[in-house]
């Protein structure tokens, strides 16, 4: 079996049984996922990269985690909607796409420079969204939009959008330094592992304190989760079709960066908004398992 199957079920058993300590580790996740972005893209030759490439289906998919987002949220509260379900549609719409993506994708057959791009510019996108719109939602609503803009810009930014300038700037001018960090980048699998495990335990230990009173609302996240894998990931099939790379189109938009959404609702919104990219994560995985697997048959049946 491959060990990457098994990070998730090892992460929620683990997150579970140490989940009252999970809360003391979460200082450290943003700093862990600026050290896996860091290295992705420094495995990413950025002289030769095309940020442009495909820019008709970055475009799209970058308007859907934009537009769809902020309207769901919009949506459900003007229905009369729980807040905790809002937030969470929020922040697992506008989540990141994986830096895992682009190993997935390109297994299923996808544009490696396709998946890279927008991989890059998806995470420098949320860096500027992610921080107008947590400046009206969420716990620093009470202050002024510039003054809850830059706290939150400062925080944000420096976790997924510095790295890949620091990557760049290495890769111009210590070249040595990001081979050196490159050839060690299969660690960061491990990183995302250990990220993976304190997260999903910090969103456990608030559903043990906390999910008895808020049953209904877990319950409606659940469910719209399960739904909004199948719309992105769907969605995103469905555009990259219509620009030559089917694979490239549904991994960009429908694997998230789980860790990093369950970070964000865990610091920025309600807790329990984290539920949604924390069950996300669940139904993402359990997707490209089977997409790995049908593309293993496909792949014997013609050998």
């Amino acid at each position: 079996m491959n060990k990457r199957s098994l990070v998730l079920p090892v992460a929620i058993i683990l997150g579970f049984l140490i989940n009252r300590w999970c809360g003391k580790l979460s200082a450290i996740v943003p700093y862990l996922i600026f050290t896996i972005l860091l290295m992705n893209f420094s495995s990413v030759r950025i002289r030769q990269l095309r940020l442009i490439h495909m820019s008709g289906l970055n475009v799209w998919l970058l308007l859907f985690q934009i537009v769809v987002s902020i309207v769901c949220y919009y949506l459900i509260t003007a229905l009369g909607g729980d807040e905790i379900v809002a937030e969470g549609v929020l922040a697992g719409v506008l989540c990141p796409v994986a830096a895992a993506s682009v190993v997935i994708a390109c297994m299923l057959g996808a544009n490696r420079e396709t998946i890279t791009a927008y991989t890059i510019l998806g995470n420098l996108m949320v860096a500027i969204v992610a921080p107008i719109y947590f400046s009206f939602i969420g716990i620093h609503q009470d202050m002024p939009f510039l003054e809850s803009f830059t706290l939150i810009l400062r925080k944000i930014g420096p976790v997924i959008a510095l790295p890949f300038f620091v990557a760049m700037f290495l890769q111009f001018c210590l070249p040595k330094i990001n081979e050196a960090i490159s050839r060690i980048s299969g660690i960061s699998f491990y990183i995302w592992a250990v990220t993976l495990t304190i997260t999903l335990g910090q969103t456990i230990n608030m559903i043990i304190a906390n999910g008895r009173e808020n049953i209904r609302s877990i319950t409606v996240v659940a469910i719209i989760s399960i739904i909004f894998c199948a719309i992105q990931f769907g969605f995103g099939k469905w555009v990259g079709k219509k620009y030559g790379d089917t694979i490239a189109g549904g991994q960009a938009l429908g694997q998230k960066n789980s860790a990093f959404g369950i970070w964000m609702a865990n610091v920025y919104l309600h807790p329990l908004a984290s539920v949604y990219p924390a069950l996300y994560s669940i139904w993402q995985n359990l997707f490209n398992s089977w997409q790995l697997y049908r593309q293993g048959k496909k792949r014997d049946s013609a050998s």
